[in-house]
């Protein structure tokens, strides 16, 4: 392993690249949701039809009663619209995330020092809760509190 000393552009390149991973993540967040809500609008096209064959032939509605099917419908796309929604706040603080590293970086371009570069990163990622954020990889901050 290479024992050199990590360089200011090291630091910042690296808070770019976090800040690259949280916007992929926010994309695929995205494209889930977006999955989810065209899974919604299909099951509502269904409760539409079902309801407009409850019509009878003379145009008029027989009597509205609730079916236990309808209740689980109705109780199933409440459930994924709580799933779009917690999808929709966790891609906001993703998003937070991503932009916050993108200015530690613009920050850190007026760093001399890569020492006080790797504090303000590592202060920075404690601050915001970044290893919550990075499942797959250690953040800095974890590397240094492991140490």
């Amino acid at each position: 392993m290479d024992d050199a000393p990590l360089t200011v552009d090291e630091f910042v390149e690296y808070c770019q690249v976090q800040a690259g991973l949280l916007s992929g993540h926010v994309e695929t967040m995205r494209e889930e949701a977006e999955r989810l809500l065209d899974e919604v609008d299909g099951r509502l096209a269904e409760v539409r039809d079902r309801l407009d064959t409850r019509t009878t032939t003379d145009g008029t509605e027989s009597p509205q009663t609730p079916t236990a099917g309808g209740d689980d419908a109705l109780a199933d796309l409440e459930e994924t619209q709580a799933v779009v929604e917690a999808k929709q706040a966790r891609m906001q603080a993703f998003q937070s995330l991503a932009a916050a590293y993108t200015e530690l970086a613009a920050d850190l371009d007026d760093v001399a020092d890569p020492q006080t570069a790797l504090e303000r990163v590592v202060q920075f990622e404690a601050d915001h809760d970044a290893p919550l954020y990075f499942e797959e990889r250690t953040t800095l901050y974890e590397s240094v509190s492991e140490e």
